[in-house]
């Protein structure tokens, strides 16, 4: 008793670090503020180049209560949802089967995994062919974008999945559509939630391109027309949005699909047979 009451004491007698991670990310931000006013001060760079982060703020503040802004922010941001929407969910679907079928994995993986990495941009022309310089393309451009990290990141999951699931999930019979609620969605909560950040982010990326590239809305063309006329506080105040914009949308993921531990991934699986079977 007396060893566990020494132990509690020096539990609580040990000092708090100081340098937190909390500490040190806000330490990082000033750190960063500080190099851009320097480096902005420094003469260094040519005049309006980088300019002052109260230039910055000041600029970002028009823009946030500017009508026209928020029209823009809107075009881009129904864009990406439509996109990420469709991109991922074709993506899963397409993960799902080339990973439980194996034979349709060894046909149709490898053209995945060459595509993968081209630059996605070289499919605008096509797709301004066949959706016009509308926002049909962008959607287009943003959900091939974020189709394939989906259907990759699935496709590995669903490998991983532990044969013995699977195997009692043949012994009571379960159905095509059991087999994926009940064992391969709770095993796949990791591989959806990586593919759901990095989808969100391509998809992001893939509409701002076509909307650089061509388009009159949107906040791609709006950061292009401040650059046309330099206007470059303003330029960084729509980048900035842009950030903090994808930022939040990877906190919402992080809040909705959770990655549970896996004692916890194993108790989800188990439960499901136990309520359905017993």
């Amino acid at each position: 008793m007396a060893a566990v009451e020494q132990i509690g004491r020096a539990g609580r007698a040990a000092p708090h670090p100081f340098w937190t991670v909390g500490r040190l990310r806000v330490a990082a931000l000033v750190v960063i503020f500080a190099l851009w006013e320097i480096a902005g001060a420094s003469g260094l760079f040519y005049r309006g180049v980088l300019p002052s982060s109260y230039l910055v703020v000041w600029a970002l503040l028009g823009l946030l209560t500017s009508l026209d802004f928020w029209f823009h922010a809107g075009v881009t941001g129904l864009e990406v949802l439509v996109a990420f929407v469709l991109g991922c969910s074709a993506g899963a679907l397409a993960g799902l089967m080339l990973g439980a079928n194996r034979y349709v994995g060894a046909v149709l993986e490898p053209f995945l995994h060459y595509l993968a990495p081209t630059p996605k941009i070289v499919f605008l022309p096509i797709l301004l062919i066949l959706f016009g310089v509308g926002m049909g393309s962008k959607i287009a451009l943003g959900a091939i974008s974020s189709f394939f990290p989906m259907a990759l990141g699935v496709a590995a999951g669903v490998r991983q999945v532990n044969p013995v699931l699977l195997r009692v999930g043949r012994t009571f019979s379960l159905s095509r559509f059991q087999m994926v609620r009940m064992i391969y969605l709770p095993a796949l909560v990791p591989s959806l939630a990586t593919g759901l950040r990095i989808g969100l982010g391509i998809s992001i990326v893939g509409c701002l391109m076509s909307e650089i590239k061509l388009s009159r809305m949107g906040l791609g063309f709006s950061a292009m027309e401040y650059y046309r006329v330099f206007d470059i506080p303003s330029m960084l105040a729509v980048l900035i949005f842009i950030f903090f914009c994808a930022a939040l949308g990877n906190v919402a993921i992080d809040k909705f699909v959770r990655l549970p531990g896996p004692h916890d991934r194993q108790k989800r699986k188990w439960s499901g047979f136990t309520r359905r079977f017993t």
